[in-house]
Formats: structure tokens, C-alpha cells, sequence
């Protein structure tokens, strides 16, 4: 009796330990399961072990109250096939059992658990409950006893949500109110080995579906109030931010149909068309010699006309517009085309007096406006009136 207290009590303590983890999925309607089991069940003494052996069927009910404790209700119904009395029933079932029983998840209780299930888990089973014999007529008829049940389950848990067990029963059950023999029904309650029955049997237990999403116990991180406060100022905050983003979101919206109605209205806006007039009156020509932007002696007569012309009209300006033939790499053109029109506007401000704010001088690079390549070295001015 000692030891017994001592493994309860260490039982006892190893378990308060393991019940500081915090697990999801406890309802009432959480952890049950169902089984179906069978196997052979022979007396422990006085009769032969293998030969007296009969089949037994039965089916439990069980729910698992923690990873730890479960609690649950079977039946077990004897095959009458041998005599162990020195007579038969007349009934195809000559003892059946119905109780009440404990289990003890040994794995969970000494080493955690771990959130699932493991492969495989062993646990203690201890029982009690109504154990009824049927008997024939000319042997007094049926007889009824209280029995208690102790056992061990070799589990083996399948598949990826363990929600099947395969298992291994061992267990013995003792018909407690007996004279010595298990067919002998006495009043005195008694652990006898005389009156006790060995059970093997093998069983397959479904665990049904629980509100957390799985067959079994899930693991919650339990979180503090300081934690809960946090996580709910940063709800609010985000919640702010949307309300803003809304706000936001809300005038682009708005901004973006301004924008949408300016765009219909251009669209709508008929088209101007600017006409262009060619008119050669007011363009002179000034050539050049190949890669070279010096004004030759007889090209100041063109630059003398244009000046001419903005000196009769102070309102007028000038575009001079430098080009350069095909010879030669695009960049020298280009910078040589920029030399000759500088060239021409200085010849009309040095020369000619012409104000430097009315005579405006653009490089266009490579010029195509003849036919003849080495025409094309040349500065276009324009008279704008």
C-alpha cells in the first residue's frame, strides 16, 4: 500500500508539473472517441491457460478530459465456446462486463505533451462495473457481481492528424463478490487470483473531429495582460491608419475624376490647326566651306540683307538655324552646325549692330534640306515680323 501512495503521490506531482501547459480544444463535446476491440480472455488459475481461452468483443466509449486523464464506458461480452464451470450456457455469450474506467496517459503525465499525439503511447487503465453470467436454468440461472478491471494500452497512433489508434489491451479483471472461483459468486469483496480472468485484446479507436480543428489537444500560448494590451493598441493604431488610408484613398478618388473631367474637356476641345506659309522673302542663305564655320567675303551680302530687314522693322527677329553636310561623325556635326549659326548671329550684332536679344542661334546637327550634300553647309536666317 505504501509503494501504491508513493507512485500516486509521484504520479501526482509529475502531472500538476505537466498541467502548466495550456491546451485548446477541451470542450464537452471535445475528445471523444470510439472503439471497437477483441481478442481471447482465460482464468488466471485452476484451469487450463491456452485450452480454456474463448474469444471477447466489446466496444468502449471514452473521453479524454486532459492529454492525461480520460475517463470512459465499455462492454465486453465472453464467446461460449469452452466451460469453465463444468457446464454451458445455453446463450451464444455466457459473461458480459459493463463498467466504468480511468486511463493514465503514462507518456503525457512524465514527459509533456508536446501538442500531438506521439507515434506511440502507453497508458494504465483501471476500471469497475456490473460482471453477469448466464447460467442455465438447472444451475440456479444467471448470476450477477460487481468486478474491478486494471490493464495497460500499447497505442499506436496513425496517420498525419492521429485521428485512429491501433492498440494492445492487456488487462485483468476480477469478479470481486466470489468463494474462491470465478464461476462461484459469493458475498465477500476480494482481490483472488482464483476469481480473476486474463484479457488480451487487440482494438481500433476513431477520434472524432474537435472545435479546435483536430482530432486531439492543441497547445495555446498563453499570453499576459501587458501582452493583450499591446496587441490591442496596435489593432487600434492599424485601425487608425485605415481610417486615414480611406480618407486618403477617398480624395485621390476624388482628384483623380478632376482629373478624368479636365482630360474629357481637352478631348472635346476642338483641335487648332497652325498654318504654315512657306515664304521665301524673309529667308536668306549663308554657305560654307567644308568643316570650317568662318563667313566667306561673299556671303555678307546674304547676312547684310537680313540685317536690313530687322533695322526696317524693330519689332522683328531672327532665327539663324546652322547645318552641316553628311561628311564627317554625327558629333563634329553637330557641333559644328551650332558654330555656324553663333558665326552668322555674330556677324549681326558685330558687324551689323543688330541687338544680341533679337537674333537667336540653334545647331539642328546634320542638315537634308538639298539635294546637293554640300549645299546643305549651310545657316538658314529667318525674319520673324
Amino acid at each position: 500500500m505504501k509503494k501504491l501512495l508513493l507512485i500516486a503521490a509521484l504520479a501526482a506531482g509529475t502531472i500538476g508539473a505537466s498541467a502548466q501547459v495550456t491546451v485548446a480544444g477541451s470542450k464537452f463535446t471535445d475528445n471523444w472517441s470510439f472503439t471497437l476491440k477483441g481478442g481471447a480472455v482465460t482464468p488466471l488459475k485452476n484451469h487450463d491457460f491456452i485450452k480454456s481461452a474463448r474469444g471477447i468483443a466489446g466496444a468502449e466509449l471514452r473521453k479524454q478530459i486532459t492529454p492525461c486523464f480520460g475517463l470512459g464506458v465499455e462492454g465486453e461480452w465472453t464467446v461460449n465456446t469452452s466451460a469453465w464451470t463444468g457446464y454451458k450456457s445455453s446463450n451464444a455469450f455466457d459473461h458480459q462486463y459493463v463498467g466504468v474506467f480511468g486511463t493514465l496517459n503514462l507518456m503525457n503525465a512524465f514527459a509533456g505533451y508536446k501538442g500531438t499525439p506521439r507515434l506511440f503511447e502507453m497508458e494504465v487503465v483501471a476500471g469497475t462495473g456490473w460482471l453477469h453470467a448466464y447460467y442455465p436454468h438447472t444451475e440456479g440461472g444467471d448470476s450477477n457481481t460487481w468486478g474491478t478491471k486494471a490493464g495497460l494500452n500499447f497505442n499506436f497512433n496513425l496517420g498525419q492528424a492521429k485521428a485512429w489508434t491501433i492498440s494492445l489491451k492487456p488487462a485483468f479483471l476480477w469478479a470481486m463478490n466470489t468463494n474462491g472461483d470465478f464461476s462461484a459468486m459469493g458475498m465477500d469483496a476480494t482481490y483472488n487470483g482464483n476469481a480473476c480472468v486474463f484479457q488480451l485484446q487487440a482494438g481500433v479507436t476513431y477520434h472524432f473531429g474537435n472545435s479546435n480543428g483536430t482530432h486531439h489537444f492543441s497547445i495555446v500560448r498563453p499570453y499576459d495582460q501587458a501582452e493583450i494590451d499591446a496587441l490591442n493598441a496596435q489593432i487600434n493604431d492599424l485601425r487608425g491608419e485605415l481610417e486615414a488610408c480611406g480618407a486618403g484613398s477617398a480624395a485621390l478618388m476624388a482628384q483623380l475624376a478632376d482629373l478624368q473631367a479636365q482630360l474629357d474637356a481637352c478631348n472635346r476641345r476642338p483641335v487648332a490647326v497652325e498654318k504654315v506659309v512657306k515664304d521665301l522673302n524673309n529667308i536668306r542663305y549663308v554657305f560654307f566651306n567644308l568643316s570650317s564655320a568662318t563667313v566667306q567675303a561673299n556671303q555678307q551680302p546674304n547676312i547684310a540683307m537680313v540685317a536690313d530687314a530687322l533695322k526696317a522693322n524693330s519689332n522683328a527677329t531672327c532665327t539663324v538655324k546652322g547645318y552641316a553636310s553628311k561628311d564627317g561623325s554625327l558629333a563634329f556635326n553637330k557641333k559644328l552646325a551650332q558654330r555656324r549659326a553663333d558665326a552668322v548671329k555674330k556677324e549681326l550684332v558685330k558687324r551689323y549692330g543688330i541687338a544680341s536679344d533679337r537674333v537667336q542661334a540653334e545647331g539642328q546637327g546634320i542638315g537634308d534640306l538639298f539635294s546637293e550634300n554640300s549645299w546643305n553647309r549651310v545657316a538658314v536666317c529667318t525674319v520673324n515680323e
